[in-house]
């Protein structure tokens, strides 16, 4: 198995994660996204003609989008059945949407502020904290009937992983989490998930669970 990964990307980081709490062993292809732009070089673009991050070797297959691999490593390899139920895929599938809405938003304005990419930040930051308040209260509402995760389920699923990253990075595309209280709580939750691993921005809590 062989991840081509860039450390400083959301979507990647959520399969190294990924990866790790189901303690699954692979190599890693560093491609230089910034500044050197090698997903766009002809070798790259031989292995995912789209010139996107993640993508993910197994065996004979190429998969190039995260929400893709992310269903094809709980699918393959997650023994326990609890982080792809199958009576809860629907709902996962609409919180993989979602987590397409904050790419598109707050990975958007990071991407603006962090890496100088020609988008409106503004606009990107707008939209972030319209989602960011509709997730809140989802969250909010859930914990009051004793629900930790994005959907009703007992433990974490792939809708948490999914959302979380680029959730958990938003302060550096100038989206602040101060006004998400449950969102922060939320954050704390899927830290103290064994095999939990951070990345550069995405930072372990100070007590170890």
């Amino acid at each position: 198995m062989k991840l081509y990964d860039y450390e400083l990307s959301g979507n990647c980081y959520k399969i190294r994660l990924f990866l790790n709490i189901l303690g699954l062993k692979h190599d890693v292809q560093t491609v230089d996204f910034h500044p050197g732009r090698e997903h766009k070089t002809a070798a790259f673009l031989a292995v995912n003609p789209l010139g996107q991050l993640p993508v993910l070797k197994d065996g004979g297959r190429v998969i190039c989008d995260s929400k893709d691999i992310l269903i094809h490593l709980a699918s393959g390899y997650d023994e326990s059945g609890l982080w792809y139920p199958a009576p809860a895929h629907m709902q996962v599938a609409h919180w993989l949407a979602v987590a397409d809405e904050i790419t598109a938003s707050a990975s958007a304005a990071r991407l603006c502020d962090t890496f100088f990419h020609d988008l409106d930040g503004i606009a990107a930051r707008a939209a972030a904290h319209r989602l960011f308040r509709q997730i809140d209260e989802h969250l909010w509402f859930g914990e009051r009937q004793g629900q930790d995760w994005l959907i009703p389920e007992a433990a974490p699923t792939l809708a948490d992983i999914a959302c979380f990253p680029y959730i958990a990075l938003s302060e550096e595309g100038g989206v602040s989490r101060l006004d998400y209280p449950a969102i922060r709580r939320w954050c704390d939750r899927i830290k103290r998930i064994k095999g939990f691993i951070p990345m550069p921005g995405i930072f372990p809590n100070s007590r170890a669970v």
